[in-house]
């Protein structure tokens, strides 16, 4: 078979992340309808190829040697914002923030959190996305799910939901969701999304390259209820930098691309980090940050004597 029209060779992949680092794609497509993503899907399994999808490349991590397979980012109808009545239907390639700012201008709450969450529908739906006591998966009421075999349908409970995860596999992309929200005065709603955005904006680095969170919260009792972040913090790794990377001087749980950093460095950098937390209080971190296929981390990501 092959390849589907609109497959280009070599492309690279670090001006779609927000961290700006990372190699290119062996194949790279833009599909912009689910018969095109259920194409390219058959097609990459045809050809033994891994299978990526880039949304707003806000929590992606790219190796420096580039990806071996297909990726993708949706786009067009994809990408589409609409509403009937209460509930709003988006494409997995939509923006959750331009989701919930328009939600909130036809005066639908439920969606709010989502303009702290700077990425894709999609991704959200993988990676049942979270902030400031919002959940994805409390709204969301059915998703469209393609794989090589066709578009299907799927309810939140079919997912696996999970804090920060999903049971979504590598060869399953959402291309669209829908959500139930409820009536409210649109000024109220706006009114909690700039109280939020104005939250994320003193406590979070903002208008330089990073991923987001670098390391999910634990839930290892000897962190005693702190976050990643304060764990960092309480551990010296604020600001702490290898090559061009560094952890952010305003959040220790973020890391910066402070001119050319390359994968590598943020591999070091966040593996540095992690075994300064560790031996200051016996909590493991894990990253995360998705990584597109796979990385070569620094033997020092290895710890000794972990639980």
């Amino acid at each position: 078979m092959s390849a589907p029209a609109g497959v280009h060779r070599d492309y690279a992949l670090s001006r779609l992340t927000t961290v700006r680092a990372g190699g290119s794609a062996d194949y790279f497509a833009r599909p912009t309808s689910e018969d095109e993503v259920v194409a390219l899907l058959a097609w990459a399994e045809e050809q033994n190829l891994p299978v990526g999808v880039v949304g707003s490349g806000s929590n992606l991590l790219v190796p420096d040697e580039g990806f071996p397979g297909l990726v993708m980012k949706l786009a067009e109808r994809l990408t589409r914002i609409e509403h009937e009545g209460t509930r709003v239907d988006t494409g997995g390639g939509a923006r959750l923030p331009s989701a919930a700012a328009q939600a909130a201008g036809w005066g639908l709450t439920g969606l709010e959190f989502g303009v702290n969450i700077p990425g894709t529908v999609g991704g959200a739906v993988r990676m049942n996305a979270n902030a400031y006591g919002g959940e994805l998966g409390k709204v969301l009421e059915a998703v469209t799910v393609c794989t090589a075999s066709g578009a299907e349908t799927q309810r939140p409970e079919d997912l696996g939901l999970r804090y920060r995860g999903s049971d979504l596999g590598e060869r399953e992309v959402v291309t669209g969701a829908s959500f139930a929200l409820s009536q409210a005065d649109p000024a109220d709603v706006k009114a909690t999304m700039g109280e939020m955005r104005r939250r994320r904006k003193e406590a979070q680095p903002s208008g330089i390259k990073t991923f987001g969170s670098t390391f999910v919260n634990p839930e290892d009792p000897r962190a005693e209820g702190r976050s990643a972040g304060q764990l960092l913090d309480a551990a010296g790794a604020r600001g702490l930098s290898v090559g061009g990377a560094r952890l952010s001087p305003k959040h220790a749980n973020f890391v910066e691309n402070t001119g050319k950093a390359t994968t590598a460095d943020i591999l070091a950098v966040m593996a540095a980090a992690r075994r300064k937390v560790h031996e200051r209080f016996g909590v493991v971190l894990e990253p995360e940050v998705q990584i597109l296929g796979e990385v070569s981390w620094p033997e020092q990501w290895e710890l000794r004597g972990t639980d």
